[in-house]
Order: structure tokens, then C-alpha cells, then sequence
């Protein structure tokens, strides 16, 4: 398999004042081209150091991705060094020139100077066209080593990574690959690599990544083969076995896949609408539900009852319940969800209820304490949790601890 370095550079990447996206997005596509990511590094504009991470890449990749250094001004060299370790001298390309003029025209700018240096680009090289900006990017190949040059922001690179880097890599690598991605919810990586221990421990081909994320974990199943078909075949058999083992805590697929996505998409299959009642979360449930497009026609309704004053006068919780249980109780959750239910008219109601610290937490009632109250025509049923971490990290897991227990009440019938 061939293997790639990634290179970003520029000083404001290394002092942390700018996100580097570059290198994540990337990444994952050296993986969809079947290609070998070893190392990655990020350098300022400084030219010798630049030279001496060129050089080990070069020694110890067979591909070099480098982002960043392309402009018009003096310390942007990175076509400069990189033309010096692969031997190759900058010639002036007009059609680039042209290009160029044309974009800056259309952006109501005129062409300066410096902007030439940009039309100069390694002798032999492969040109990649920006649509988005003034540099171009490039492709050197020497002695079985190729150096890609992209400019470094991300609006103007992954176009150009999408439209002529990736097909070269799938060409190079001459390997296709194909991934699912599981996503589960209510149960940890350790646990859920556990249960998977045999299938993760006996992989090869296809691959099993586990991957921690906010409230939940990933599984990325991954095959390489000749042809998408073989690959793809590959992974469907791991991933059934996934769904035997795991299946009660896989909500979906996918990378952008989310709770609040599929408890949508669940809501509009079976016709049926939610509201919400919400206090320690404040509106978040309903936040992460109106993200989703097309939530308007399954979500109406959203109490933030944070006051008790508020529980009982928008939803009807009784004052007595209030006063023998306290606002963070099941019988409080369970008049919340039924209230929500019945005002709104709607299908399915939802309550939070809880302590999200710092504090405000006894003995009896410790900070982290949740109640998620569910209700429906069937019933009405009450959930205990006890969360840990900040009160972001509270909040934010009880609010997917939500929309959980609605996905499987939906489900479930």
C-alpha cells in the first residue's frame, strides 16, 4: 500500500491561532483513496525548517500532501523549497497568469506585482486549477515520489483536493475502499469493543475502528478490494455480525448522520409529532431538533419550564407534586412529559428534569441527577440517570439521552 505524509504550513497554524481543518479532511480522503497515512506534521514559515521536514518525508513517503504557503508574499515559499529538495526549477506558467487576472477581475480587484510569483510553478509539473482564489496547486513526481501542493484555505483546497487530487490517488494507489459507519448510543467504547472482541481481534480485511465521541461511539467498518462491489460485500458481512452483537445500541449510519436526524426521519415515517418540556437542558432538545431540516413537521411544540412557577402554569404539573417530590423527581419528569403531551395536542411527549451542577447537588439528589420522562398513548414511563461532568457535558448528554429514548420509543411501537 502507498503511504502519505501531510505537511500544513504556516506560523499561524503552529501558534494555534487558526483551526486546522486542512489535515482532518485530508486524512480521511487518503483513507477513501486506499492510501497509507503515516505521519503528519505542521510547520511554520520558516524555509530551512521546511526544507528539513521535506526531506524526511521524502525519505520515508511515497506521497507528500502539503497545504499552505502559496501566496503572493515573501514568506510564502513552499514552492520554492519544494522545487529545490525535488531538484525542479519554477517556470512561469501564462495560462495561470490569465486565470488569475480573470478571478481577480470578476472579484473587483486589480492585479498587483506580487501576484506573479504565483504564476511560477515547478518545472514538469501537474497544474491544479483554483476556482477559488488566485493560487494554483501542483503535482511533481520524481523517482517514483510525488509532492502535491494545495494553497491553504480550506474553501479554496478541498475543491481542488475533490476534483484532481483524489482521482490521482485512487489512480496511484490502484485499490478501492469502502466504508460503513456505525454510530451507537448508551454504551461505552470499552464496553462495546468488549462485546466485538472476537470480530476486532481476528480483523484484517475489513478493518474495525472503535472512536469515542461526544455521548456516543463510532464503529468505522472498512474493506479494500479490486472493485467497490468485492469491498463493499466485505463490509456487509462484518456489519451484520455488528448488528447481532450491537444492534439495540446502533441508532445509524454514517458520517453526518446525528440522534436528532434520525429521530426526525423516524417521527415523519410513522406521521407522528413530539414536543418537548424541558428544564436543566433550557431548550436544548428542541435546539438539536430544529437543526434538522424539515423538523417543522414533527416539531410544534417546545416548554422550557425551567421555574416551577413554569411547570405548573404551561404544563400543568401539580403544586403538590412539586412540593412532596421537588422539581428533580420521576413524579415531577412524569406529570412534565404527560402536560407537554396533552397541551401540545401531540403525539409523544418529552421531560428533563435534573440537577447540571456545579451545584445545587445533596446527598440524596447529587449533581448529575436526570429524570427523562417519555409519554404517549400507551403510557408513561420514567428513566433515572445520573450524568457526569461539567454542566455543558450534563446537559448535552441528558438532551441525546432524550432523543434516545424517543428513537426507541418510536421503535418499539
Amino acid at each position: 500500500m502507498l503511504t502519505a505524509e501531510i505537511i500544513c504550513v504556516g506560523t499561524e497554524l503552529l501558534m494555534g491561532q487558526v483551526l486546522n481543518t486542512n489535515e482532518q479532511f485530508i486524512a480521511s480522503r487518503l483513507t477513501m483513496a486506499g492510501i497509507a497515512l503515516n505521519y503528519s506534521s505542521v510547520v511554520g514559515d520558516n524555509p530551512q525548517r521546511l526544507k528539513d521536514t521535506l526531506l524526511r518525508a521524502k525519505d520515508r513517503s511515497d506521497i507528500i500532501i502539503m497545504t499552505g504557503g502559496l501566496g503572493p508574499t515573501d514568506d510564502d515559499l513552499t514552492k520554492e523549497t519544494v522545487a529545490q529538495v525535488f531538484n525542479k526549477k519554477l517556470v512561469f506558467h501564462p495560462e495561470c497568469m490569465e486565470k488569475m487576472a480573470l478571478y481577480l477581475k470578476d472579484a473587483g480587484r486589480n492585479m498587483t506585482k506580487n501576484n506573479e510569483k504565483q504564476a511560477y510553478l515547478p518545472e514538469e509539473c501537474i497544474v491544479i486549477e483554483n476556482d477559488n482564489g488566485t493560487a494554483p496547486g501542483c503535482i511533481i513526481e520524481e523517482g517514483g515520489k510525488a509532492a502535491i501542493m494545495l494553497p491553504g484555505p480550506p474553501r479554496e483546497m478541498m475543491p481542488m483536493f475533490n476534483v484532481t487530487v483524489f482521482p490521482y490517488l485512487k489512480e496511484k494507489s490502484g485499490v478501492v475502499l469502502y466504508s460503513r459507519v456505525l454510530r451507537l448510543f448508551g454504551i461505552g467504547e470499552s464496553r462495546a469493543a468488549a462485546m466485538c472482541d472476537d470480530l476486532i481481534k481476528n480483523q484484517s480485511n475489513p478493518t474495525i475502528a472503535p472512536y469515542a465521541k461526544e455521548g456516543e461511539v463510532t464503529f468505522r467498518i472498512t474493506a479494500s478490494a479490486e472493485c467497490e462491489e468485492e469491498a463493499k460485500l466485505l463490509v456487509d458481512e462484518k456489519c451484520s455480525k455488528m448488528y447481532e452483537i450491537l444492534g439495540e445500541y446502533i441508532y445509524g449510519e454514517g458520517d453526518e448522520n446525528s440522534l436528532a436526524n434520525v429521530v426526525v426521519q423516524a417521527l415523519r415515517e410513522k406521521n407522528l409529532t413530539v414536543a418537548t418540556c424541558e428544564s436543566c437542558t433550557g431548550g436544548l432538545i428542541g435546539k438539536m431538533i430544529t437543526n434538522v431540516s424539515g423538523s417543522s413537521e414533527v416539531y410544534g411544540f417546545g416548554f422550557v419550564t425551567y421555574a416551577n412557577e413554569a411547570k405548573m402554569q404551561l404544563v400543568g404539573v401539580k403544586g403538590e407534586t412539586l412540593k412532596k417530590y421537588g422539581a428533580v423527581s420521576e413524579e415531577t419528569a412524569r406529570e412534565m412529559a404527560r402536560g407537554a403531551r396533552l397541551v401540545s395536542g401531540s403525539d409523544i411527549g418529552v421531560s428533563v428534569t435534573g440537577i447540571a451542577g456545579p451545584g445545587g447537588g445533596s446527598k440524596e439528589k447529587p449533581v448529575g441527577l436526570v429524570y427523562i420522562g417519555v409519554s404517549d398513548k400507551h403510557g408513561c414511563d420514567v428513566f433515572r440517570f445520573v450524568q457526569h461532568g461539567d454542566r455543558e457535558r450534563v446537559r448535552n448528554k441528558s438532551a441525546l439521552c432524550a432523543l434516545d429514548i424517543i428513537r426507541r420509543r418510536i421503535q418499539n411501537g
